[in-house]
């Protein structure tokens, strides 16, 4: 069984700035979201891999849920956020004066041709992101299971492509934790 969670919160998150592939780290409440998904890793007591994205947010959360759980993550960088291109530091509000409403909401809507200027489709990242996963499962014994530290844009588009559909919710919390 794979389960998926997102990194702990970011300045970038709390400032609702494109976060992309940038080196961006947690912040102090993010820390404490990390101790709290260890926590409740911990609870279920039936993880017994961890696999996380190279991105600094997701590896410092990776981190924290490994040192109460006694397990290495394993990093795999095909789970890296999407690549924002020329938007990555900027903010939403921003993108949206300058870029305008619809093209993000074309990023909103993870439509697939749709990339960032400078930046990565969502069907590329896609087809990046779900070879990981197939590797996750195949290295998976029986009664394993994996946890998967990642990005809601990850998130979202593994369900979208597992169930046909956008999760119901705009944005995955920070986090958040879902079974694949």
């Amino acid at each position: 069984m794979i389960l998926l969670a997102r990194h702990g919160r970011t300045a970038y998150n709390d400032e609702g700035r494109f976060q992309g592939r940038g080196p961006v780290p947690l912040d102090a409440h993010g820390r404490r979201q990390a101790f709290e998904l260890a926590d409740l890793v911990r609870e279920r007591g039936d993880v017994t891999r961890m696999v996380a994205s190279p991105l600094t947010r997701a590896m410092e959360t990776a981190a924290i849920v490994a040192s109460r759980l006694g397990l290495a993550p394993e990093v795999d960088p095909r789970l890296a956020e999407t690549d924002t291109g020329d938007w990555t530091d900027r903010t939403y509000a921003d993108v949206i004066a300058t870029d305008g409403q619809a093209a993000y909401d074309r990023f909103r809507a993870l439509e697939p041709g749709f990339g960032a200027p400078g930046g990565e489709t969502f069907a590329d990242q896609l087809a990046r992101v779900l070879p990981a996963i197939e590797d996750a499962r195949a290295a998976e014994g029986p009664d394993d299971v994996t946890l998967v530290v990642c990005h809601g844009n990850v998130i979202r588009l593994l369900i979208q492509h597992a169930t046909g559909s956008l999760p119901t919710h705009e944005a995955v919390a920070n986090v958040h934790l879902e079974a694949l």
